[in-house]
């Protein structure tokens, strides 16, 4: 049963979507879903286990893979790149505008936390970049950290 923070978190991620064309399909629903159920990033293969389960019906991978792709491209959904998971973006439901996403990630428990990068940063490692004659493709920052309770058990 979908909680309300969901269900306004459907009503603006089917908001983006037709704001960019595309249709947020049952199955791409779904796959979002999974992703906003989740405690933690989530391969493409752990997905299609729990959608099997949550969902009684058995999806590809590669279908799982198109589905990620497309909304991560609105962005409704993130891949985290240094662990080859996904989770949904935690500012689906704000108004404003977003900034480049960091990733703090915690080795031990996996748990990560999103937060926004100042554009000033994001300009600094620009120029950083530029000077040393690379162009920037991606500018998500991922960071392998220790979490708050992780850290209290060492």
């Amino acid at each position: 049963m979908p909680t309300h923070k969901n269900v306004a978190i459907f009503t603006k991620a089917e908001q983006i979507c037709r704001d960019n064309g595309v249709k947020l399909t049952e199955k791409r629903k779904n796959v979002l879903g999974v992703l906003l159920n989740s405690s933690k990033p989530l391969s493409a293969y752990e997905i299609v286990d729990i959608y099997r389960t949550t969902h009684q019906e058995a999806l590809a991978p590669m279908s799982v893979y198109r589905m990620l792709d497309i909304l991560s491209q609105l962005p409704l959904v993130h891949k985290l790149s240094s662990e080859n998971k996904y989770l949904a973006c935690s500012h689906i439901t704000c108004e404003h505008a977003h900034e480049v996403p960091q990733f703090l990630i915690c080795k031990t428990c996996g748990k990560v936390a999103e937060k926004g990068i100042q554009t000033s940063v994001i300009e600094a490692l620009k120029d950083s970049i530029k000077q040393a004659d690379f162009q920037l493709i991606n500018s998500q920052i991922e960071i392998q950290c220790l979490c708050k309770d992780c850290a209290a058990s060492n």
